[in-house]
């Protein structure tokens, strides 16, 4: 559903989240290997999040990655969708045809329109704050 990019994104921006709670910046290598994702492709993921606000890099030494603590219950999983895939989720056929709207369904429209309006809602509905409290709690996890 998400681009691989998107998946490695919301992963990253959970675990910067944990850490910046925990008053900790945190590498570029450090994410791309908590994330299970090449450096090189973590690196243009980040950079996409930082150019939209989402994450904060921080240049030398005790330089990385954080989210400033009062944004992390602000920032939704829509903001780090939106950030990497633009809004195509929400408005692309579920089938990937270029032309397909309620005149000139494809034969999933009816179905997929359902479902793409709920995960906008969850989306929208489900902040930041939410995901690494799960995970920094151990409720849930980043990797298998």
């Amino acid at each position: 559903m998400f681009s691989k990019a998107c998946e490695y994104g919301i992963k990253a921006t959970i675990y910067i989240a944990v850490k910046s709670m925990r008053q900790e910046r945190v590498s570029l290598k450090e994410i791309a290997e908590e994330v299970n994702s090449p450096v090189a492709f973590t690196a243009k993921i980040l950079q996409s999040l930082a150019k939209s606000g989402i994450i904060d890099s921080h240049k030398g030494p005790t330089g990385g990655f954080q989210i400033e603590e009062p944004k992390i219950d602000t920032i939704k999983l829509h903001d780090i969708v939106h950030a990497i895939d633009g809004d195509k989720i929400f408005v692309g056929c579920g089938l990937g045809l270029e032309q397909c709207d309620a005149s000139q369904p494809c034969p999933v429209h009816d179905k997929f329109v359902g479902i793409r309006d709920n995960l906008k809602i969850m989306l929208q509905n489900t902040s930041l704050y939410e995901l690494a409290t799960g995970l920094d709690m151990g409720l849930t996890h980043l990797k298998r």
